[in-house]
């Protein structure tokens, strides 16, 4: 009997990958996705069949939590009628969202797949084409009629990488994402190569949910040398505040300062998060590695080891949102949920 060929869908929600020039007045307008496969033909060699459905577009520098509950809404809707879903999205907040679905998509057993460009679709030398028929060539992927990939991923200049592993690098190069802290899951050359070994499995007969109640009740905190009390004051003084991502100095370590530890044990005991990440690059948070952060491993502040600081925000909003205990808060951020941490 002859399989069936995959069902695509094509999620816009905005960006340059969506944008063309009109060459009589070079002014850049949207993109029609309905009439994709007359504009891009070479996705009709792809082995799957493609519809699409735009989401509002919106500049993703507006992206925020009521979107991000849109388009697991868009998925929640259409999963039993879809093998996979590509979702073009601006780049500069793609790694925010695709961290964020991560954790909304709980048991997802479907490729969720965020692409998109850093030159419009009708530019000369876009990368929109590359990106957006590979990414769709990559959801469409199955052995023994299952998906390969069963997560939320993101594609970019040749690279497949777990969504929640990525930040952006570079506003100018094609090559504008890194995974610094988890080997790519698949690259795209003359062959599609697969790293099978580093794709994040689901509990197997484990229900498909969406979670859509996200707290944003957060704030962020860069260490940097001279940081005053005042400053630290009035992100811990914001109203209704449930958690705070500290982005701290190499493997964790801040300033020892009492009016600082203080600070932070106050409102710890007040049942706000504290998480500790690094502001590095790559690597990890090892609390108690040097004394400079085995004070705030004895106030109870939480390791967010090697979280990028998108997951890390994301992961609380989502945490937070689920309403869990003071006691089992701390265990269960340090617990890795979707592969974001290792």
């Amino acid at each position: 009997m002859k399989q069936t060929k995959p069902n695509i869908l094509l999620i816009y929600t905005g960006g340059t990958i969506g944008m063309v020039k009109d060459f009589k007045t070079g002014a850049l307008k949207a993109f029609d996705f309905k009439t994709l496969l007359e504009k891009i033909p070479e996705l009709q060699l792809l082995d799957c069949n493609i519809e699409t459905v735009s989401n509002k577009p919106i500049d993703s520098s507006n992206m925020n939590p009521a979107y991000w509950v849109q388009i697991a809404e868009l998925i929640e809707s259409n999963y039993n009628s879809f093998d996979g879903f590509v979702i073009l999205h601006g780049s500069d907040t793609m790694s925010y969202t695709a961290s964020a679905l991560s954790f909304m998509l709980e048991n997802l057993a479907k490729p969720v797949i965020f692409t998109g460009s850093q030159l419009p679709i009708g530019h000369l030398r876009t990368d929109a084409k590359e990106n957006l028929i590979t990414s769709i060539q990559v959801a469409s992927l199955q052995k023994n009629g299952m998906p390969i990939i069963q997560e939320v991923c993101l594609y970019f200049e040749y690279k497949l990488y777990r969504g929640n592993r990525t930040t952006k690098i570079n506003a100018e190069h094609f090559q504008a994402f890194a995974s610094p802290n988890y080997t790519e899951l698949a690259e795209s050359g003359v062959h599609l190569k697969i790293n099978d070994e580093y794709l994040f499995r689901p509990q197997k007969n484990e229900t498909f949910k969406v979670h859509k109640n996200l707290n944003n009740n957060i704030g962020l905190i860069k260490m940097f040398p001279g940081i005053t009390k005042q400053i630290v004051e009035s992100v811990f003084n914001a109203p209704n505040l449930k958690g705070v991502i500290l982005e701290t100095y190499g493997a964790g370590n801040c300033t020892t300062q009492t009016w600082f530890i203080n600070l932070l044990e106050e409102n710890i005991k007040k049942g706000i998060h504290v998480i500790n990440i690094t502001q590095c690059t790559g690597g990890s948070v090892i609390m108690g590695h040097y004394e400079t952060s085995n004070m705030l491993k004895k106030i109870g502040v939480i390791s967010g080891k090697d979280l990028t600081t998108e997951a890390a925000i994301s992961k609380l909003m989502y945490l937070v949102g689920q309403n869990i205990s003071k006691e089992m808060f701390k265990s269960t951020y340090e617990m890795a949920l979707r592969g974001e941490m290792t």
